[in-house]
C-alpha cells in the first residue's frame, strides 16, 4: 500500500478546531490519504467542505463546552448529509450522553446526539483506560470499514458508545466487553471510530483514505 500523498487532492475537509483535538497528527494523517485539510475555528467553513473531521482529546464535559459555539453548524451539516467524522472524543461526542460527567460529579452533559445513546466506562476486569492495538470486527457494511475487517487500531480510551440502536455499531472491538469501535447513524453520512486512525498505521490510513473517497462522491 502506497503511502506517498496523492498529487491532486480528492476532497476538501475541514478539521474543527475547538481546542482538544489532535490536529497536527490528523491532518497529516488525512493530507495523506488524499484530502486537502483546512484546520478552522469558524463554523462558518463547514458548508463549503466535503467533509467534516471532528477530532478529540479529553474529557467529555470539557469536550461538549468547547463545542458550543459549533453544534448548530454541525447539526445543519449533519442534515444537509455531509460526511461528519468523529474520532475518539469526537466520536463519543456524537451520542447524546456520557457517564463521564456523572463520575465526575458535573451533572448531566447534552451531547450532539446525531447517534442516540450514552457513554459508558468499562466495567471490566482489565486496565482502564484501555490502551493499545485491538482488533477490528466488522458488523456490517459501510463505506469507512472498507477492506479493514480483522486489522488491528490503536485504542485510548476509558469510555465506551452504547448506542440505543445494535444497527448504529458497524465495528466491535473485545476489550473484556465487545464494544463499539465504529458507529453510525441510520443515513450513514454522521460516523466516527472510538480508536484513533491517524496513530493507526496502514490500517488507520485505510479509514481515512475510505473517508476521503466517502467525501468525493
Amino acid at each position: 500500500m502506497s503511502t506517498t500523498p496523492p498529487e491532486q487532492t480528492a476532497a476538501e475537509v475541514v478539521v474543527v478546531d475547538y481546542g482538544l483535538g489532535n490536529l497536527r497528527s490528523v491532518t497529516r494523517g488525512l493530507e495523506r490519504a488524499g484530502a486537502g485539510v483546512t484546520i478552522s475555528e469558524d463554523p462558518d467553513t463547514f458548508a463549503d467542505a466535503d467533509g467534516i473531521v471532528l477530532p478529540g482529546v479529553g474529557a467529555f464535559r470539557e469536550g461538549m463546552d468547547n463545542a458550543g459555539p459549533y453544534r448548530k453548524a454541525l447539526a445543519e451539516a449533519a442534515d444537509r448529509g455531509q460526511p461528519i467524522f468523529g474520532i475518539c472524543l469526537g466520536m463519543q461526542m456524537l451520542l447524546g450522553s456520557s457517564e463521564e460527567a456523572e463520575h465526575a460529579g458535573e451533572g448531566d452533559v447534552e451531547g450532539l446526539n446525531f447517534i442516540p445513546g450514552t457513554n459508558v466506562r468499562f466495567d471490566v476486569d482489565r486496565k482502564v483506560p484501555h490502551m493499545g492495538w485491538n482488533e477490528l470486527d466488522v458488523q456490517r457494511d459501510h463505506p469507512l470499514v472498507e477492506g479493514v475487517d480483522g486489522e488491528y487500531a490503536y485504542f485510548v480510551h476509558s469510555y465506551y458508545a452504547d448506542p440505543d440502536d445494535d444497527h448504529a455499531v458497524v465495528a466491535t472491538t473485545d476489550y473484556g466487553v465487545d464494544f463499539p469501535a465504529v458507529i453510525a447513524n441510520d443515513e450513514g453520512t454522521v460516523f466516527g471510530t472510538q480508536f484513533h486512525p491517524e496513530k493507526s498505521g496502514e490500517t488507520g490510513l485505510q479509514i481515512l483514505r475510505n473517508f476521503v473517497d466517502l467525501c468525493a462522491e
